[in-house]
């Protein structure tokens, strides 16, 4: 029920907006009440809440020229940035020269007395012995190591030491290689082994023994040309062929701790003629050196003591390298063209007492049974690389002890086969194409010298 004093508006919709909210009001609204609001329906019924647009104005500046003083006076700070950048330049190359010097400085510089220098005009027999075998050196290597002219001879170039096939030097026939033939080299008179399995076969077709079917070379210094420490090097060129093994290497000259590896070994410079294979360790594009140590054959440490540098878009049988070793009691490195270039570096008396101690052989079972330990009773921390060594030039060819890998290059005999040097005869025609003729199947050895450690 309403008063009767109210009075009824009706209600008001601002504008033509279907969702505006009406407003009622109690009175009735003026004519400025009644103007529609289409802009803000909601807002209060007042023209003064109507928005206005404002008319552009542009910031640009038209007050004329205008001063620029950063055109008259440069900035300071510019000039500290170029001291501070060319300052920190000249401090980084002094710096840098610094290092480099005291490195320099720090490097030993023994005093050498020279005891071989050969140019190989000849094969002098006052410096090298031939080692002429049959049995594969203890790497079941495939080769039959002759004095041979045909295997090892001298020219403008220097000493060549060149694979043959039996076949091509000998009077041996194919057929012989393979059934009825016995070559004994203690018979003949020129083994130089006292091992008669190192001297002597009999091919068996049945068995499937053969004639060594390939002949080489391995020239030594032993018992004419050693050093206990000093340096070598070699300049020479490496063999290009398949499953050919050129190496230039080091042995001790007397067996002082016991059979190899005990005694050591020293590997200056090592390579294979095979070209384009997928070898961890390289082709012929890689050179490898190592020290051989180990209490026995089984647990020879060489992969402690190794390294290898491998050369781009070209290879070792393209032209002629230094292969040098510095060697002293506390350290031993090989190189290749300057000493610079180290392919590995052991210093002898680093974080371990002895070598004994570095190869973990005290933890060591072997066959059930611990090692014995040869070395740590000299006191010394390079034992055994504290004796006399001499100088071995050689050629190769194959081996049964893993320096070819099995499965790799399409080699063609295994490892663990009782007739790989058979199976190795068996694909002649498959490698024989890839080691061309003459000398680049060899090594070729321009010069070699050797220092002492000393005055002379």
């Amino acid at each position: 029920m309403s008063s009767s004093n109210s009075i009824h508006t009706p209600p008001v919709h601002l504008g033509t907006n279907p969702f505006a909210t009406p407003i009622r009001l109690s009175r009735a609204p003026t004519e400025d009440e009644r103007r529609p609001y289409s802009y803000f329906p909601t807002a209060a019924l007042s023209e003064q809440h109507v928005p206005r647009l404002r008319k552009f104005k542009s910031a640009r500046y038209t007050g004329g020229e205008y001063e620029k003083p950063w055109t008259i006076e440069k900035n300071p700070r510019r000039k500290w940035e170029k001291i501070i950048f060319w300052g920190s330049i000249f401090v980084g190359f002094a710096i840098g020269g610094l290092i480099c010097y005291f490195a320099y400085a720090s490097v030993t510089n023994h005093t050498y007395c020279l005891v071989l220098d050969d140019e190989f005009k000849t094969i002098d027999k006052n410096t090298w012995n031939y080692e002429i075998q049959r049995g594969g050196f203890g790497s079941g290597t495939f080769e039959w190591t002759t004095d041979d002219p045909k295997n090892a001879y001298t020219d403008a170039e220097g000493l060549h030491i060149v694979p043959t096939l039996t076949t091509e030097t000998t009077n041996i026939t194919v057929d012989q290689i393979y059934d009825g033939y016995v070559l004994n080299l203690t018979t003949d008179g020129t083994c130089t082994s006292t091992d008669i399995t190192m001297c002597s076969i009999r091919s068996n077709k049945t068995a499937g023994t053969i004639i060594n079917p390939v002949r080489s070379a391995r020239l030594n210094t032993k018992g004419k040309k050693t050093i206990t420490y000093g340096k070598v090097e070699v300049v020479a060129k490496m063999p290009k062929g398949s499953w050919l093994w050129p190496a230039i290497w080091m042995m001790p000259e007397q067996d002082t701790y016991g059979p190899w590896p005990a005694s050591g070994e020293i590997d200056i410079a090592e390579s294979r003629g095979n070209y384009g294979d997928d070898y961890p360790s390289g082709g012929r594009d890689a050179l490898i050196s190592a020290l051989h140590w180990g209490p026995v054959p089984e647990a020879d440490a060489f992969y402690k003591t190794s390294g290898q540098h491998l050369l781009r878009r070209t290879d070792y049988t393209e032209s002629f390298h230094t292969f040098g070793v510095e060697w002293s009691q506390n350290y031993l490195f090989t190189y290749i063209d300057s000493r610079l270039l180290q392919v590995f570096f052991i210093k002898f008396n680093a974080n371990y007492k002895n070598m004994w101690n570095r190869g973990k052989f005290g933890s060591s079972i072997l066959n059930h049974s611990a090692l014995f330990d040869p070395w740590s009773q000299t006191g010394r921390a390079n034992t055994p690389f504290d004796q006399p060594f001499y100088l071995i030039l050689n050629v190769a060819i194959g081996s049964t002890n893993g320096f070819f890998p099995d499965g790799v290059g399409n080699k063609p005999w295994g490892d663990k086969s009782g007739t790989a040097p058979k199976e190795f005869w068996d694909s002649e025609p498959q490698w024989i194409d890839t080691w061309g003729e003459g000398a680049t199947r060899g090594l070729t050895v321009k010069s070699v010298k050797m220092w002492k450690e000393g005055a002379c």
